[in-house]
Order: structure tokens, then sequence, then C-alpha cells
């Protein structure tokens, strides 16, 4: 049992280890936003897709495309317009012409690829929002009659601008609740923006060399090991009885499924791991709710009127649970 705890808790340290290199081979690009780039990375880690929301300038773009050269995993980018189609991003079947002969063959969309970054998402029309759904909850594209596997990993890590909604499309809950966290990025400190602005001002085309922490692989199998990180019974019971207080309390129209029961508890697995503890403590729980239900609760009109909105609410169940 000693020899069998001991390989335990180095596999344990080794996963924390290389989080940690990950981290700091993003940092040569990003400066600070730590507590996103944490966020990000328990989505990486739990399979799951993320929606970021913040004001314009703030390199979302530039953070997903930095994690992804780092984890080793192709990326793309989809720039959301309302003109947008869905087959611009599943692909189409095109006519290939090989001599006296033709055929239909299938050519790739954006989405696939293993990091897809949706800008603006709320920019594209309901229809072509839906294109989206069956990748994300399914891992495969289908066009025609035919389906298309998405290799694993797949994540879409989705942006939105909070204060330009007009000419927008708002994601339908079904939609949101299918992304497991909504991340939001706050402006960087006074000490960050002046480094950020020194980085990106005196070299054209900043771009260091970054080194891949990670391959595919052993990103799967770490993501197969953040589902072993243990919970005991009673912090499982305090996450699922966050999730239910959603639903009963009276600031709220509706509350989060269980998907989100689930998705609060692979969060926090996640998040003891980056910070390299061996199981789930009640602070995981409490640290990762706001993230993982802000996006899957709806404010009533009195709670509106109050001035209250999705985190306060949150944090309020987190107390009183």
């Amino acid at each position: 049992m000693k020899i069998k705890s001991m390989n335990e808790s180095k596999k344990y340290e080794k996963a924390n280890e290389k989080l940690a290199d990950i981290k700091e081979e993003v940092g040569k690009v990003i400066v600070g936003q730590e507590k996103i780039l944490d966020q990000i990375l328990v989505a990486i880690l739990c399979d799951g897709n993320i929606l970021l929301e913040s004001n314009p300038g703030m390199g979302k773009t530039k953070m997903v495309s930095t994690v992804s050269r780092v984890v080793g995993l192709e990326f793309s980018r989809i720039q959301s317009t309302p003109d947008l189609m869905p087959s611009d991003i599943t692909g189409t079947h095109i006519i290939n012409e090989e001599g006296d002969e033709a055929e239909f063959v299938f050519q790739k969309g954006p989405i696939f690829a293993n990091m897809v970054l949706a800008d603006e998402i709320n920019r594209a029309t309901p229809k072509t929002q839906s294109a989206l759904l069956e990748a994300m909850q399914e891992k495969q594209v289908t066009v025609g009659n035919q389906s298309y596997t998405l290799e694993d990993p797949f994540f879409l890590m989705a942006t939105q601008n909070p204060i330009e909604q007009e000419g927008t499309y708002p994601l339908p809950e079904a939609q949101r609740d299918r992304f497991m966290m909504k991340v939001e990025l706050d402006f960087p400190e006074s000490g960050e923006e002046v480094e950020i602005v020194e980085r990106f001002t005196e070299e054209l085309n900043y771009d260091p060399d970054l080194e891949q922490v990670i391959s595919q692989p052993s990103l799967i199998k770490l993501q197969q090991f953040t589902r072993q990180v243990p919970i005991a019974d009673d912090i499982r019971e305090h996450a699922v009885e966050i999730v239910r207080e959603t639903r009963e309390h009276e600031d709220l129209d509706y509350g989060a499924s269980p998907r989100g029961s689930m998705n609060l508890v692979l969060a926090a697995k996640a998040k003891a791991l980056i910070e390299g503890r061996n199981h789930v403590s009640v602070s995981d729980i409490n640290a990762m709710a706001q993230p993982v239900l802000r996006h899957r609760i709806g404010l009533n009109f009195k709670a509106e009127k109050e001035g209250k909105d999705e985190d306060k609410v949150v944090k309020e169940i987190v107390h009183q649970v």
C-alpha cells in the first residue's frame, strides 16, 4: 500500500510540474491573467468548451492561440459575422475533377482542428451558431447524410463582447449550457499593462520561440487522470447542493441542470490538480462555482431591478450552502 501511495504521489507531482511548465511557457507571451489561464487549463483538463467574455483588445485570441501552441494542438479561428454560413464552419462537398472523371469530395472546414476559436460568436446567426452544437457535445460534424468524427482532443473556445450588443444574436440557454465555463477577463493591473505595452511595441511581430510542453496523447492521459482525482462524498454532495439551490433561489427564474453539477465537480478536480493537491477540497468547489454556473442561471425582474448580477447570486448561494 505504501509503494502504491508513493507512486500515486509521484503522478500528482509530475502532473502539477507539467501544468506549471505550460503556464510558464504561455507567460512568455501573455502578461498576467494567471486566474484566466488556470480556468482555461481547467476546461482543457476536463475536455470542456469555454466562453470567454471581455472588452475588445484584451488578448483573448492571443491567449488561446498561445495555449494551443504550447500544448501541441492544431488551432483554427472562425470570425463570426451575420453572413457566416454553417458550411463555412463545417465544410462542404466540392467537385474534384481528375481527367475525364469527376467526384464529390468533402472539403473540411475550420471546425476540424483541436482548438477552435469562434470569435464574437454572438455575431453569427442562430442557424450558424447551431452548427457548432453537434461539435461541442458529440465531437462530430454531420454534413448531408454523413458524419465525420473530430480528432481528440477537441475544444471550442468562443468569445463575445459584453459592451456592444447591437446587431448580435444572444446565445440561447441550451447552447450556453454546452459551455463548461464562462470566463470573464478583466483589465490588467497597471504594472502588467506597462509590461504589455513594452513587450509588444519594441519589436515588430513579437513572437518568442515557444516550446511544446506536452503531446496530444499525453494530454489525453492527463484528462483521464483528472477524473481520477479523489473527492469525498460530502464534498460532492456540497457541489450538488449548490447547483440544486440555483433552482430554488428567489432571485432566479431558472437554475442549472445536472450538467452543471457534473461540470462543477470536474472543474474542482482539475483545479486541485493544477494546484498540486491529490484531493478535492470545499474551497475548490466554491472557487469554481461562479465560472461554471454564471451562464446557466437566469435572473428574474426583481433581482435585475435591485442591481444584482449572476455572480452576486452565485456567491450568495455558496455562502448559504
